[in-house]
């Protein structure tokens, strides 16, 4: 989500009022006219006009007909500088939200993609395989983890065809030998019916 732009003439009365805070510009003292305001900020009158509105509605500042606007209260002025700090900081959590929100849409299908793909192969090896496919997921811990298909000699030591592994929600279809088996992983693999016993006689027995 794009920030959303402030107003200039809100800029420079937030900047009039930071000078106020910082001490630059003194209570009691005039505030230029509004054409010198325009000229020193490169904007029209009725920008500094508004400006200037702002900070009198603020109690900031007061106008007095003759002598322009009086600052009256640096406390307000800091006021108003913490509430448009507040504003920025929820915008900018509205900002990240957004943008975590759009990386797990992106996430999300990603997945799909992936999980779709699985459904692809799983139907070729119902097609081609009399086994239907199994799943286990390795919850409890075990010495073989983080050990490679290879290194386990998974399908010599459980007579099945190792056809996905998911990790942390990535899927990885047809691992090869040096993909790795950790914790929490789940299995997806086609066999004869004592093909889950054997998957988990491997890592618990």
């Amino acid at each position: 989500m794009p920030a959303i732009k402030q107003p200039r003439y809100r800029t420079i009365a937030l900047r009039i009022a930071e000078q106020i805070s910082n001490g630059q510009l003194q209570v009691g003292t005039k505030i230029h006219a509004r054409s010198t305001l325009a000229t020193s900020y490169g904007v029209s009158s009725e920008t500094a006009r508004r400006a200037i509105s702002i900070l009198e509605d603020l109690g900031i500042v007061e106008t007095r007909h003759g002598s322009g606007a009086i600052i009256i209260s640096r406390d307000k002025a800091q006021e108003f500088i913490n509430s448009e700090s507040d504003a920025q900081n929820l915008q900018n959590l509205q900002t990240d939200l957004s943008k975590q929100i759009e990386d797990q849409k992106a996430g999300l299908m990603t997945l799909t993609q992936s999980l779709n793909a699985f459904i692809e192969q799983t139907q070729y090896y119902k097609k081609h395989n009399p086994f239907r496919p199994y799943e286990l997921q390795l919850v409890n811990d075990s010495p073989m983890f983080d050990q490679t298909v290879s290194e386990l000699n998974f399908w010599h030591r459980t007579g099945t065809t190792l056809v996905g592994i998911l990790h942390e929600n990535r899927l990885t279809l047809s691992p090869g030998p040096y993909a790795k088996i950790q914790r929490n992983d789940t299995l997806y693999f086609v066999g004869d019916e004592l093909s889950v016993q054997n998957v988990s006689n491997l890592f618990y027995e």
